[in-house]
């Protein structure tokens, strides 16, 4: 049995273990951040304040239209058009410059210190990056901003990654619409940016003004390590990284590319492509590509080729969109996927042949447009 202590009246007794009054429990809710998120979206109900906000310049609202345009959802992609019909009067008065190139050779670093130059002289602009989707898993890295530090956080700079999706030549889907938001939103000069050279740059080509190739010296044959469908589409041309040791084999490609250009027949814009050799690194050069973009600019206004070709882009585009919801709607008709199993059975039995196949699901597609 143990023995009780007694302690004096007067003494407080302490103890190590201590239990503190409670606070209040907070609500699992926060309802002040959900009414301001549901008054957001209430003012984003409709097109208007979109518009209203591109036109003011406001980035937050742009990205967020931007984000409309690349979605896939229905309710989504009704609202962009609306936004994107609204901002058509506001737009098409920046110049459009697509740059690409082999991997490598300097994109993102030669864009930045380009953009840096065009903020210089005063222009705004927009850089619409382009980041390979895989195959795989269809997601993106959308590193751009990361690789344009100084850029990125200028004012007079909006950087744009977007995933390629697989689309045609490396070029996000919705890249044109993009385009014609940031120029309602002011920027002056849109650079569209490329995964990088293949068969397919063509798509780029066929939404840009000036279609620019960035080149390595001492890489290999340089006359080789391209294509010639790219060559013939440049205006331009940059041999990049052309600093320390590799400046004599930048002149030296620098004149060899010069007189393969001239072996093509003239375009028909009347404009002979130049090539210029460039660091992005050191930022030299950099003045004498402006310079000869200007120059094409100076000509192709006089001319009267950039508004033709402007409208030709536009017929391009639309047949394009044609083909594109065309295949949408087939492939996701309904008769057409009850049919493609059995179809594509008949054609690993060596039933059908690859037309047959193709002409038993068209069929199944007319019959019931549905």
């Amino acid at each position: 049995m143990s023995e009780k202590v007694n302690k004096p009246d007067n003494e407080i007794f302490q103890s190590a273990l201590k239990v503190n009054k409670g606070v209040e429990r907070l609500p699992e809710i926060n309802e002040q951040a959900i009414r301001r998120l549901q008054s957001r979206r209430k003012e984003e109900h409709t097109a208007d304040v979109f518009v209203e906000g591109i036109l003011a310049g406001d980035r937050g609202i742009l990205s967020r239209a931007i984000t409309l345009i690349e979605s896939a959802l229905p309710a989504h992609y009704e609202k962009a058009q609306e936004i994107i019909e609204k901002c058509i009067p506001y737009s098409g008065r920046s110049f459009r410059i697509g740059i690409t190139g082999v991997p490598g050779v300097g994109k993102s670093t030669f864009i930045e210190a380009f953009g840096m130059h065009l903020i210089s002289a005063g222009h705004k602009i927009a850089v619409l990056a382009v980041d390979p989707s895989s195959e795989i898993t269809k997601g993106s890295i959308l590193g751009d901003k990361t690789r344009m530090e100084t850029l990125s956080v200028n004012d007079n700079a909006f950087i744009r990654p977007s995933p390629s999706a697989g689309s045609l030549g490396g070029v996000a889907r919705k890249t044109r619409e993009i385009i014609i938001l940031c120029e309602a939103a002011g920027f002056d000069r849109i650079l569209v940016e490329t995964v990088g050279v293949g068969q397919s740059e063509t798509a780029v080509h066929s939404m840009v003004d000036f279609f620019l190739l960035l080149m390595l010296a001492g890489a290999g044959d340089e006359l080789q390590g391209i294509k010639r469908g790219i060559m013939e589409m440049c205006d331009g041309m940059v041999i990049n990284k052309a600093d320390g040791d590799n400046v004599i084999n930048a002149q030296r490609a620098r004149v060899q590319y010069q007189n393969a250009l001239h072996l093509f027949p003239p375009p028909s814009s009347g404009w002979l492509p130049q090539v210029e050799v460039a660091s992005a690194l050191h930022k030299s050069g950099i003045d004498k590509v402006l310079q000869i973009i200007e120059s094409y600019a100076l000509l192709t206004r006089d001319n009267g080729y950039f508004d033709k070709n402007r409208l030709s882009q536009q017929k391009y585009h639309m047949y394009e969109t044609i083909q594109q919801i065309l295949s949408e709607k087939f492939h996701h008709h309904r008769g057409v996927k009850d049919l493609t199993l059995e179809t594509l059975s008949l054609l690993n039995e060596n039933k059908l042949t690859s037309y047959q196949a193709a002409q038993r699901l068209l069929d199944a597609y007319f019959q019931n447009k549905t």
